[in-house]
């Protein structure tokens, strides 16, 4: 069911068998070292580790693994402190004792005869001292007391059901479980508070006012000063990111190159995703913190996967694990499916019975922040920027699929009348509450909430009539930076369809995780276990050793020389094979993301290039944009400064007129006309010019500076200028492919990176793009979908390699 034809398919594409596990050194790929890492330091082979000198050493010096450490002092800053971790985890242990004590009250001390009033109850009154008693009805209403049993025979029901003191036994031993880890946890995050404290010189109380762009900038400044020392060299920013991201960024790498999320075939065509908390559970267990896992919850990667003669062992072991592993999710499918049902109804039903809706409403999906995530992306980062995506993206599901107008003319007036007797029903409800013991009142009050929800779906929003879908998704588009594309007749439908999976109903994801105890062991035997060989050769390939770091994903590097695609104007720039290529750009997006949020950060020679070089680019189609006679949009630069304290004149209010007024020149392309990208380029450029007024370096790369002392506003600049490169590149890369459509792709420089004009051509930009079979950019031109036409063999049913010209596939399970 879940298995593939083909695994050819795979968006790995052919893997290279002589491409070995490497260790990169404390340099840049070109071998421009700074002066102060020519030489490697005594310790280089160690494993990091986390030392402090004796004279500043705390209650937190026994922390040795950075990876822990770091992830221990981001989850700190994100769970506001000791004391709000303190309060979570014992709420969540109460949480699940209530669950297991409410519902063993409701199966054996409920009396429901008593309680449905099938056998009736006499309340009894004492009569005269020293006479009998009486029996006397006061009234026919059963009151909760009447159907409690009392506490001794609660306690022999319970003891009469073995299978019931088997569960309990069980719960219990859980329950202690996460007690001691619990217990564990505080104690650790305990040291970390003192370090907060001592070292970082924040208080508690100062916690929740101190970004994590801070934080960061202490850590480093502490291990520059001395206070931490890190073998082998000098901590930077992304050396904290991938200590932070280690695992994360694998997973992400996964889900770009096609292994995840899981995709069972339809029976009436297409494919259904499947990526449930529990299996991301299972897959953390099995690839890095399980007792079987590959990394085994440490930063390096065994040996034995690093060679290629082991491939085939290996892959036979995983499939073996897996193999366990999914009976052992099936043997507990029954406890975990019911732990899953009551944990959903008592989180659920008060809000079903309060907003009937609510689970009509969207949410973005477990795939959506795999495939949407950038590399070395925290996780509040991600959150903060699909949360101001998602507006713009539910409004786009909205414009692009309008209900028909005779099926809105009949839910606006059915909901009128449902409205009305709702209504009626509820006001002699409030006058006296008797009216509920009326046969079916509260059931038909159900109903009628419940039809007036459905209708209101159907009714179209005022405020979306007359707005444009394409409109709508580059506002969406600004935010995801990641857009669903597919060429063709088809596109829209497609693009609307995949949206619908990356921001799905609340409904369609709790009902995913409440089949996911069925679904996993399926997923893991018919998905994961047929392509265990794909998963070794994807760890033995894109694995490097980073001195002093350790084993990280070799996407999370950012480098485009390695991972860039030459369609996201990195031609000239990367020598990546097709199966080397991060797919939809998220290597160059990623690089440009991470440049723009960390300002101090030195990107090596190739990537520093290429952002350049974009720099240059930007600033030429800006030019040329000025120079038509198109009227082009308000700029910053014309207006009050952006780094002013004027609040009209934000940068997400200028990005949001921009996306509501969007001026782009004519589409039709031409050698004298503008590229559509142009108009973008404009504003971007002059945004890059009012940070430089501010006194900042005026690169495509960040607004910073030690002059600038409102760290929000620049937070805001960046994600603003972040948005403004995402239209930029997705419009240059569907400008590139509309001209290889055309034919027109040799006789335009476009796809060529423009250098910038501060600094002349050297022999290396002007090198061609080449690939390790031999094929140049101009032969191999793959075009990169998420739909699934035409690819039922592929996982994510989505992402595809098409082209003219295509490396020869490599059938890993014949090898």
């Amino acid at each position: 069911m879940w298995s593939l034809q083909n695994s050819a398919g795979l968006r790995m594409g052919p893997l290279i068998p002589e491409q070995d596990y490497e260790r990169l050194e404390d340099c840049d790929p070109d071998g421009d070292c700074d002066n102060n890492q020519d030489s490697p330091l005594p310790g280089e082979d160690q494993e990091p580790l986390l030392h402090v000198p004796e004279g500043l050493r705390g209650s937190w010096h026994h922390i040795q693994n950075l990876d822990s450490f770091f992830t221990m002092v981001y989850n700190y800053h994100q769970r506001n402190g000791f004391a709000c971790m303190f309060l979570e985890d014992v709420f969540q242990l109460g949480q699940f004792v209530f669950i297991v004590t409410f519902t063993t009250f409701l199966l054996r001390c409920v009396d429901y005869d008593v309680l449905f009033a099938n056998r009736p109850v006499n309340h009894t009154q004492p009569g005269a001292p020293g006479s009998h008693q009486t029996p006397r009805n006061f009234h026919n209403k059963v009151t909760l007391s009447d159907a409690i049993l009392p506490a001794a025979q609660c306690a022999r029901r319970v003891r009469s059901s073995s299978f019931l003191i088997f569960l309990l036994f069980l719960a219990s031993g859980f329950w202690l479980f996460r007690l001691l880890r619990s217990l564990c946890n505080l104690l650790n995050y305990w040291d970390i508070r003192t370090f907060y404290r001592e070292a970082l010189h924040i208080p508690p109380e100062d916690l929740s006012k101190v970004p994590w762009a801070e934080i960061q900038s202490r850590l480093l400044a502490l291990q520059r000063g001395g206070g931490l020392c890190v073998l082998p060299r000098p901590l930077t920013e992304l050396d904290v990111h991938h200590r932070i991201l280690r695992y994360p960024n694998y997973l992400v790498a996964l889900a770009n190159k096609g292994l995840l999320p899981a995709r069972c075939p339809l029976p009436w065509g297409g494919s259904a995703t499947f990526l449930s908390q529990g299996l991301a559970l299972n897959l953390d267990m099995l690839f890095f913190r399980g007792p079987i896992s590959l990394f085994r919850g440490g930063w390096t990667l065994p040996s034995t996967y690093k060679r290629n003669c082991q491939r085939q062992a290996l892959a036979t072991r995983l499939r073996r694990t897996l193999l366990l592993l999914a009976l052992a999710n099936l043997a507990l499918c029954p406890l975990v499916l019911a732990w899953q049902g009551l944990h959903a109804f008592f989180s659920h039903a008060e809000l079903l019975r309060r907003e009937p809706g609510a689970l009509g409403t969207r949410r973005w999906s477990r795939l959506a922040r795999l495939q949407l995530r950038h590399f070395n992306e925290l996780p509040h980062e991600l959150r903060a920027r699909l949360a101001r995506a998602y507006h713009p993206a539910a409004r786009y599901l909205q414009a692009a699929a309008p209900p028909a107008p005779l099926l809105a003319l009949l839910a606006r007036h059915t909901g009128f009348f449902a409205g009305a007797l709702l209504a009626v029903l509820l006001v002699l409800t409030v006058y006296d509450e008797d009216v509920l013991a009326v046969g079916h009142v509260l059931t038909t009050v159900t109903g009628l909430g419940v039809a007036l929800t459905v209708a209101r779906c159907f009714i179209p929003e005022e405020e979306l009539l007359g707005r444009s879908p394409k409109s709508l998704l580059q506002a969406a588009l600004a935010h995801m930076h990641y857009l669903p594309e597919e060429p063709g007749p088809s596109s829209e439908a497609s693009t609307y369809r995949q949206m619908s999976q990356l921001l799905q109903y609340k409904a369609v994801s709790l009902l995913e995780e409440l089949l996911s105890p069925v679904l996993t062991p399926l997923a893991l035997l018919f998905w994961f276990r047929p392509h265990a060989l794909e998963f070794i050769d994807f760890f033995r390939h894109f694995t490097v050793d980073v001195a002093g770091v350790g084993d990280v994903c070799s996407f999370a590097l950012m480098d485009v020389r390695r991972h860039g695609h030459p369609q996201w104007l990195s031609a000239g720039q990367t020598e990546a094979s097709v199966s080397q290529r991060a797919e939809d750009g998220k290597t160059e997006l990623s690089l440009m993301r991470f440049s723009l949020a960390h300002p101090r950060w030195r990107p090596p020679g190739h990537s520093s290039r290429f952002l350049e070089q974009l720099r240059g680019r930007v600033q030429q189609d800006a030019a040329l944009w000025a120079a038509t006679p198109v009227r082009s949009p308000p700029t910053p630069g014309q207006g009050p400064s952006l780094l002013s304290d004027s609040t009209t004149s934000s940068p997400e209010a200028l990005l949001a007129s921009l996306l509501l007024h969007p001026l782009l020149p004519p589409r039709e392309l031409s050698p004298v006309a503008p590229c559509p990208a142009a108009a973008t380029a404009s504003l971007l450029a002059s945004i890059s010019g009012s940070t430089s007024q501010a006194g900042h370096d005026q690169s495509c790369v960040s607004p910073g500076g030690p002059g600038v002392r409102n760290p929000a506003l620049l937070s805001e600049l960046a994600s603003a200028e972040m948005s403004l490169h995402a239209i930029y590149l997705h419009e240059l890369h569907q400008q590139q492919q509309q001209q290889e459509q055309w034919g027109e792709t040799s006789a335009t420089p476009l796809p060529r990176i423009w250098p910038s004009p501060q600094r002349p051509l050297t022999p290396e930009d002007e090198t061609l793009i080449w690939h390790s079979d031999g094929t140049s950019s101009s032969s191999s031109s793959p075009r990169q979908q998420w739909g699934p036409t035409g690819a039922s063999n592929l996982p994510l049913g989505g992402w595809q390699e098409e082209g003219k010209v295509q490396e020869p596939e490599l059938n890993p399970s014949s090898g």
